[in-house]
């Protein structure tokens, strides 16, 4: 990782309402990536950086709507995917870019799909690391119970948090307390959700280390973000992402997947490859986070080849 190679940054209004931050990393004759984070909600991070090489490569990096430096800070408003679609043609055309390979991981490989279905005629190549396809049989095995097999204490302790009898469902409630209730209430909720996640990112994780990674990021804006988008369906119709792949049958992509991941479970991948007639699928022996050994040797040999 390189930031002396660093071009540009700033922040693009998008809406009334919206303003997302963006950078420009790499050389100007670089091979041209976007990036695009998880969540909805997390941000990318200084540590997205490791993975290009900015002799070669210039990247474009941002903050989807309401995430991290973009503004204003966790708004829910005028945040769907088809906004935030909008606002990646936005800042490519502001960029001047007319073509582009994508790098997008987990909720970022939901977004990078659903772009390239719209815009096939702007995208080069995708790498996708971590596929969740934003379908209702993924939302509900993370928010409905599929990990409690494989994480029972984890599954417990989130669920735990919401009064049983209520007609509102797991995720409805964090939201609604994330968003109205009293300030404590707020940050519980926000920090629960994201330990949930953190928990089950891979096996053997630690209450210490979760807590760490925790405090390194922006996690109100991925907790209140996340629950927003999975109890709308991540906005989109359900199984749109497979049910469109024909458009995007001639755009190179390549699928890092880990074996054991409970988040985004290694069969959605399978599917997702199963449809594409252009696509590698690579298998590691890892959980769902990027900064897994397999998986990210994997993406930075990908990248730097």
């Amino acid at each position: 990782m390189n930031t002396d190679y660093q071009i540009q940054k700033g922040y693009l209004k998008v809406s009334e309402i919206h303003e997302i931050y963006y950078e420009v990393c790499g050389a100007d004759d670089g091979e041209t990536y976007l990036f695009v984070h998880g969540g909805p909600g997390a941000g990318f991070s200084e540590q997205d950086k490791r993975f290009f090489d900015f002799k070669k490569h210039r990247v474009v990096f941002f903050d989807q709507r309401g995430a991290s430096k973009s503004k204003p800070f966790g708004v829910i408003k005028e945040n769907t995917t088809q906004d935030l679609i909008d606002d990646i043609n936005k800042l490519l055309s502001y960029l001047k870019i007319e073509k582009i390979n994508i790098f997008g991981g987990s909720w970022g490989t939901t977004l990078s799909l659903v772009f390239a279905i719209q815009n096939p005629e702007k995208v080069k190549s995708l790498l996708l690391r971590g596929i969740f396809l934003g379908d209702k049989r993924s939302i509900d095995y993370y928010v409905n119970g599929g990990v409690e097999n494989e994480f029972p204490k984890e599954w417990n302790r989130f669920k735990s948090n919401v009064p049983s009898g209520l007609n509102l469902s797991i995720s409805a409630y964090y939201l609604d307390q994330m968003l109205n209730g009293s300030p404590e209430n707020k940050k519980f909720f926000c920090y629960e959700w994201v330990f949930y996640e953190i928990s089950i990112f891979k096996k053997g994780i630690t209450e210490n280390e979760i807590d760490a990674f925790i405090n390194e990021f922006p996690f109100e804006s991925l907790a209140i973000m996340e629950s927003h988008y999975l109890n709308n369906n991540c906005f989109i119709e359900d199984n749109y992402i497979l049910d469109n792949v024909k458009k995007i049958d001639n755009i190179p992509t390549i699928i890092v997947h880990g074996k054991y991941d409970a988040i985004c479970p290694v069969q959605y991948a399978e599917a997702l490859h199963f449809k594409l007639k252009r696509s590698t699928l690579y298998i590691e022996n890892c959980g769902h986070s990027d900064s897994e050994p397999g998986i990210e040797q994997t993406i930075m040999k990908i990248l730097n080849q």
